[in-house]
């Protein structure tokens, strides 16, 4: 298949606006996957997007089309997710393509992500085919949907705008010709040393980690002596091919096509996305640039339930090669042990990794409260102490002044919801830099501390909207907090794995807030357990955990009450003092941390 002839493109919507339905009907008309395998959602094959209806993690596929002008067409796609906590994954997608099909539901109109992955789109310079689907639903509003769409980008307002129904295949074909005929083809030359980007990665127990890669320059054979350019790591191409959708082995990967090859490297940490393969004997003389590293927005720690650390250090390697915003390193707590403390993009991709870790891999984890990472300022010291742990954060006699990071968000919502919108991000310590319209929707940015965001935020500003609101946000910097550590201390022993970090001025209300759950949550044993959250050496809330056991000393015998209270004080206090470390947690207990309205 020559150059020319070739098309890479990526699919961009809004969540559930039909995206994976309309990958499923381009693979039915170009014949790429035979009846008795075809099935909906196939590029979904993870189990966890199967169960919440979204797509997570990009897949690639290569179609045949036989177009109406009597040629055949390569057309690589690459499939982008829809949600907002998986920005990242689109990004690396169209890093790799040419062009963009932008989806849009008739029956919803243009939210709040279309624009974000338009942005995206353009940031990357690629030719944005708009798409309205769903036209033959009840509920369609065609004429308000393409209004909207004309009203995004200036190149919008005379450009055709395909309208299809993606369920039905109806114009689908349109679709395949504008492919065609309005995305551009590659640029590279075969003549020139093998240049090629790697933007994603998948590890295979068997073969190790195979390299998702767009060839730009050059040609890749299986013979190829190849090299990772960002560390040097030297490369041998065991295998090389296309997906369709499924690997298939091929001889040679030109300039323009997308691929995979099986690198042979058993080490997860030895291959980084965006690094730029090239032939170690003919290299070439410039990498590319890549794109920027994704940078977690929410900390928490992983910890093995039972006996199970090696399992689970594996597992979090694969999936950090499977999953390149997923970041990890070992951590220690005195009451969980060792365990990993992990970055994410949201809680939404907290909830993804943890559900990847039971599917794929059979480990439940216990996950400590998320948190951000602060910079604290000590007496007497220069450089500030950079703290994503709550275990890690200094003693308040120590601490000069601390910074919390702060972000510049771009709340995009409908003018119904604005309101309440607005009171959601007041609450949440916001402040009002911008607002302006876009067409029938409302742009607002706001600067936020990110712990207010960390947790909850998206999902009560989905709530409040009805889903019609999104969030994009970048770190715009450090500001000055008043912020302090609550210390959870359970019968008397502070449990570390507990503590986090809360605004001064909230620091009262999630005491009480967190004892009260606590009290339901901890395991109880033969005696109360006190339960206390602890500020600055203070006490602020604190609940009983009331016993599990009858009252030892009101037995058949006739002793006073005092003799009673007695014997109950020093049964307590043995037990007490032989249990003190003997503290188990189950995931309930982080639960109620999680749970908490910060």
């Amino acid at each position: 298949m020559t150059q020319k002839n070739t098309r890479n493109f990526a699919i961009i919507a809004h969540i559930d606006h039909g995206k994976s339905t309309l990958a499923d009907r381009i693979m039915e008309q170009t014949q790429t996957v035979n009846d008795r395998d075809s099935k909906a959602q196939l590029l979904d094959d993870l189990q966890v997007e199967q169960a919440h209806g979204v797509t997570v993690k990009s897949r690639t596929v290569r179609n045949y089309y036989h177009a109406d002008d009597g040629q055949e067409y390569t057309y690589n796609f690459i499939d982008t997710p829809g949600h907002v906590d998986f920005t990242y994954e689109v990004s690396k997608s169209l890093a790799a393509s040419d062009g963009a099909l932008l989806l849009v539901d008739a029956t919803q109109g243009v939210q709040a992500q279309t624009v974000a992955n338009l942005r995206l789109a353009q940031d990357n310079h690629l030719v944005v085919i708009p798409v309205i689907n769903k036209i033959d639903a009840a509920a369609a509003d065609v004429d308000r949907t393409v209004e909207q769409i004309r009203a995004l980008a200036p190149e919008f307002a005379t450009t055709e705008i395909l309208k299809i129904s993606a369920k039905t295949g109806l114009n689908v074909h349109d679709v395949l010709e504008a492919i065609h005929t309005r995305i551009p083809a590659p640029v590279g030359d075969m003549t020139q040393p093998l240049k090629a980007l790697v933007f994603d990665s998948q590890y295979d127990a068997f073969k190790g980690i195979i390299a998702y890669v767009r060839v730009v320059d050059g040609k890749l054979t299986t013979a190829d002596k190849l090299t990772l350019m960002a560390n040097d790591q030297a490369v041998a191409a065991n295998e090389i091919g296309i997906f369709a959708p499924q690997r298939v082995a091929t001889k040679q990967l030109s300039a323009g096509d997308v691929g995979y090859v099986v690198t042979g490297l058993k080490d997860p940490q030895a291959l980084r996305v965006g690094d730029t393969l090239t032939s170690a004997v003919t290299p070439t003389a410039t990498a590319l640039p890549g794109y920027q590293p994704s940078q977690s927005m929410v900390f928490a720690g992983f910890y093995p339930q039972g006996d199970h650390y090696h399992d689970l250090q594996l597992a979090v390697e694969k999936l950090a090669l499977n999953d390149t915003s997923f970041h990890y390193h070992a951590e220690s707590s005195d009451a969980l042990g060792a365990g990993f403390r992990c970055g994410f993009l949201g809680i939404f991709h907290l909830q993804i990794i943890r559900e990847r870790l039971h599917d794929e891999y059979g480990l439940d984890v216990l996950t400590t409260a998320p948190n951000v990472t602060y910079r604290v300022h000590l007496k007497n010291e220069d450089e500030p102490v950079v703290v994503n742990n709550p275990i890690a954060f200094p003693d308040y006699a120590k601490i000069d002044f601390v910074e919390e990071p702060l972000a510049a968000a771009t709340i995009t919502t409908t003018s119904e919801s604005l309101s309440d919108v607005m009171k959601l991000a007041t609450q949440h310590k916001g402040e009002l830099q911008d607002m302006h319209n876009q067409g029938d929707l409302v742009v607002l940015v706001y600067q936020l501390p990110f712990a207010e965001i960390a947790y909850d935020f998206f999902n009560a500003l989905k709530s409040v909207s009805h889903g019609y609101a999104t969030l994009t946000t970048e770190l715009s910097g450090y500001d000055i907090a008043d912020v302090v550590k609550i210390e959870v201390h359970v019968n008397y022993a502070k449990v570390d794995a507990l503590s986090f970090v809360v605004h001064r001025e909230d620091a009262p209300k999630v005491a009480q807030e967190l004892v009260h759950k606590l009290k339901f949550v901890i395991p109880r044993k033969l005696y109360p357990m006190p339960v206390q959250s602890v500020v600055e050496g203070k006490a602020l809330a604190r609940v009983d955990v009331p016993p599990l056991r009858k009252n030892a000393a009101a037995s058949g015998e006739k002793k006073s009450t005092s003799k009673k209270q007695a014997l109950l004080r020093r049964q307590s206090v043995n037990k007490r003092q032989a249990a003190h470390s003997d503290i188990e947690l189950p995931q309930e207990v982080f639960n109620a941390v999680l749970d908490l309205e910060k």
